[in-house]
This record gives structure tokens, C-alpha cells and sequence, in this order.
């Protein structure tokens, strides 16, 4: 599939149970993602995007994750987005911009590369694909970083925000993980805390823009219908999952949540590597 058909959502064609089908798992996934984020410490993203490919094509998964994280963060931004530091938006914002796009149009080019291997388990087929060979590795590397303590508290110089800006723009257009390098370059930037949350949303928001509308350019060349109602319902799911969240946040023990996600998230990131999801 190529990158124009990232931001094409998946219309059934025949039965409308399967579309069905396909709006409650969606709907379920971003409701789970966004309320396990409060317990997690992981992103919206980054526990969206794994549940999502296990049904759908990675490269779909992605961009129907990118519109559910958009409108999360517009939320917020319409919250927020005034405290926001300019100077460090610049700074850091700008060479996001401009590597989420190579980042995107690599995950495009990923996309419609041949299989790397195949192999058989007892009557099916399964392929290791390029695309989902470096999601996997992506999603693994991230759930590392986000539980080693010593990299969760590292705070890196303000003098390499631009540096910071083109390492997270990249990977967040690439698979949308882009939360913790973006942590760990503003947290040296000098920032009070409502500065750091809200000069991230808006850094969040630029790249969420700058990718998908390279992941929706071949769907506007081809004129591509676009599943609203399928976005619509995740986001509102993820809106709810978080309220619900908050309610529960008292009750749950944090790192046990966080030790099962993690697990998860390496179990589903293993079936995407070797081609079994």
C-alpha cells in the first residue's frame, strides 16, 4: 500500500457488519490507549497505534492513530496552547516540521517495499515485511525507554533543541512515537511546567499536521473517501477513555499497569516483526 493510502481509511465494501466490527475495535483500542495512559506513562500513540495494526495494515494504523492524536491534542492545545514558550516552539518546532516530513515519506516508502521473508505455520502464510519489521522495533525501543528510569529522567542541554526538534519530529512522523525525545530535550529549556506541557502539545499538533498531510497526499490525488465516522467515534472514545481514567486513577496500582502494557506492547511488537500480526 503506498503513502496515499495511509490516510484512507478502511471503507467495507460488501458488509456492513465488518465495518461495524471495525468501528468497536477501534473505538475499544482508543478507549483502553487513552484511559491506560494516565496509569501508563505511556502516550496516546504509542499504546494506539500497536492495538490498531494488529487489524488493520501498519500503514493505516498510522494514520488513523495520527488523526485520533491530532484531535487529542487540539484539545488540549485550545487549552493551553497560549502558555506556550515561542522561542522554544521555534527552536525546537521548526526542525520538527521539516524531519517529520522525511520521516513520513520514509514510512511511505516502507510501506511498499516487498517482503523481507516468508514462512509457513501449519496452514498459513506469513511474511516479515519491511514496514512492519521497523514499527515493531520502533514500538520495542520506546517501551524501553519509557521504563529505564535512569533515560526517563535524562534532561539534555538547551543548546540542542534543534537537534532535539529533528530527532523527535522524525520519529513521530515515522510511527508517531515522539513524546519521550521531545521530554527529554524541553526539560533543560528553562520552562515552568505549564510552559513544558503546553509548548509541547503545540510542537505535538505541528508535526501531527505535517505528517498527515503527507500521509493523506495520494488519498487527495486519487480522491480516496476518507472514514469520519471511523476517526470520529476513536477520538470521542479516547476522549472518554481518559475521564473514565481519572476515576480510576486512585484505585489502580501505577506500576502494575505499567508492567502489563509493557508486556503487551512487546507481545504485539514480537507478532509484527516476525510477520504473525
Amino acid at each position: 500500500m503506498k503513502s496515499g493510502a495511509l490516510f484512507a481509511c478502511l471503507l467495507d465494501e460488501s458488509e456492513y457488519g465488518d465495518m461495524f466490527l471495525e468501528i468497536i475495535v477501534i473505538a475499544s483500542a482508543a478507549l483502553l490507549a487513552s484511559g491506560l495512559t494516565l496509569f501508563s506513562g505511556f502516550g496516546l500513540g504509542t499504546l494506539l497505534l500497536p492495538v490498531v495494526a494488529i487489524f488493520f495494515p501498519v500503514e493505516v494504523a498510522v494514520g488513523v492513530t495520527a488523526l485520533v492524536h491530532l484531535a487529542n491534542n487540539l484539545f488540549k492545545l485550545a487549552l493551553l496552547g497560549g502558555k506556550a514558550d515561542r522561542g522554544v516552539v521555534v527552536s525546537f518546532g521548526l526542525p520538527a516540521i521539516l524531519a517529520a516530513l522525511l520521516g513520513a515519506v520514509l514510512l511511505g516508502w516502507l510501506s511498499g517495499l516487498p517482503e523481507l521473508a516468508g514462512y509457513t505455520l501449519g496452514t498459513r502464510d506469513y511474511a516479515v515485511m519491511p514496514i512492519k519489521l521497523v514499527v515493531g522495533l520502533l514500538i520495542l525501543a520506546f517501551v524501553v525507554l519509557e521504563l529505564t528510569p535512569i533515560l526517563s529522567g535524562v534532561a539534555l542541554d538547551r543548546r540542542l533543541l534543534p537537534l532535539g526538534g529533528a530527532v523527535s519530529g522524525f520519529f513521530g512522523g515515522l510511527s508517531g512515537h515522539q513524546g519521550a525525545f521531545r521530554s527529554m530535550f524541553l526539560l533543560k529549556a528553562g520552562l515552568n511546567k505549564e510552559q513544558f506541557v503546553a509548548t509541547g502539545v503545540v510542537v505535538a499538533v505541528l508535526v501531527d499536521l505535517t505528517r498527515l498531510l503527507v500521509y493523506g497526499r495520494g488519498a487527495l490525488v486519487t480522491g480516496a473517501a476518507v472514514d469520519w465516522s471511523l476517526v470520529g467515534v476513536a477520538t470521542v472514545s479516547a476522549f472518554a477513555g481518559a475521564v473514565i481514567g481519572r476515576h480510576l486513577l486512585h484505585k489502580i496500582t501505577i506500576r502494575t499497569i505499567q508492567l502489563l502494557v509493557s508486556a503487551l506492547l512487546v507481545v504485539v511488537s514480537l507478532g509484527l516483526i516476525s510477520g504473525l500480526v
